[in-house]
């Protein structure tokens, strides 16, 4: 089995149970799958020692950043996790061959060129942070309560953001299914937007809003703060597409700080990627 099927494996395996050992231990579901991902992956070309290295690095910090004794501690080993998964986010880390989905082509006619990969880096990244540091659902309770409180701001934001971007000119109505477009979904929602969503509201949101909790207006400047980081994200694709990219950030945060759950984020961000993927112009008009 490849390295991409196993880490999407591993990050549905986030919500399962952990496997019991002996005696009183356990294992969480989704590290043994991690580890066969990137045997794999070792084994066919797609990582080298210094990428399993490197995701080695980012599960240490990232558990240590909540384990360490001191508070000072702490906020380092927590600095240094964000700067780890922002190289493997940003394909920055060495020795990652992701794989070549879909090469370069316009889906439509009048649409930018369109190139999809399956990129190990991030969503490896994105399974260490929402596994180890976001705050998640443990009960389907959560989850139906969660997702109650996430439909009308979901539904606000989908309208307003798709609106904005065919009054800007990015996008226009264009109803399509690529024959690519079940894999696109997979991917999408597994090894991008759970990757994004574990990093700016995961963790940058929430440890914010936990950081700012005394201050007047605190959640509203943690929600901000990471809706200009995930817009600043974005700006590779232009200005007016870092400004979409930014106002879906708020929609996702104000799930996020609804529901107190990334399951809320993660809902909303993959309908809106879909919505957009099928019913307009993707990624946007030439």
């Amino acid at each position: 089995m490849s390295s991409p099927i196993l880490l999407m494996l591993a990050i549905c395996a986030v919500w399962l149970p952990a496997l019991p050992l002996a005696g009183r231990l356990s294992i969480p579901a989704w590290l043994p799958l991690l580890v066969l991902a990137v045997t794999a992956g070792l084994f066919n070309g797609q990582l080298t020692l210094i990428a399993a290295a490197g995701l080695a690095l980012l599960g240490m910090t990232a558990w240590t950043s909540t384990h360490a004794r001191s508070a000072w501690q702490r906020h380092i080993l927590l600095s240094v996790t964000l700067l780890l998964a922002l190289l493997l986010a940003l394909h920055r880390w060495p020795g990652f061959h992701n794989v070549l989905i879909v090469p370069a082509t316009a889906i439509t006619a009048d649409a930018r060129p369109f190139m999809l990969y399956a990129n190990i880096d991030k969503g490896a990244a994105g399974l260490l942070l929402l596994a180890l540091l976001a705050p998640r659902c443990h009960a389907w309770k959560e989850w139906r309560s969660a997702l109650c409180m996430t439909v009308p701001p979901a539904a606000f934001t989908i309208v307003l953001v798709m609106g904005l971007g065919c009054l800007a000119g990015m996008v226009k109505p264009d109803l399509k299914w690529p024959e690519f477009t079940p894999a696109f979904l997979i991917i999408n929602l597994l090894l991008t937007v759970v990757a994004e969503e574990a990093f700016f509201r995961g963790v940058i949101h929430h440890r914010l809003q936990r950081a700012l909790q005394k201050l007047r207006g605190g959640s509203s400047l943690a929600l901000l703060v990471s809706a200009s980081l995930f817009a600043a994200a974005h700006l590779g694709g232009g200005l007016i597409y870092a400004a979409l990219a930014g106002v879906a950030g708020l929609g996702y945060g104000w799930v996020f700080q609804r529901t107190g759950r990334i399951e809320a984020a993660i809902v909303l961000h993959f309908v809106l990627n879909a919505v957009h993927f099928l019913g307009f112009t993707y990624p946007a008009l030439a």
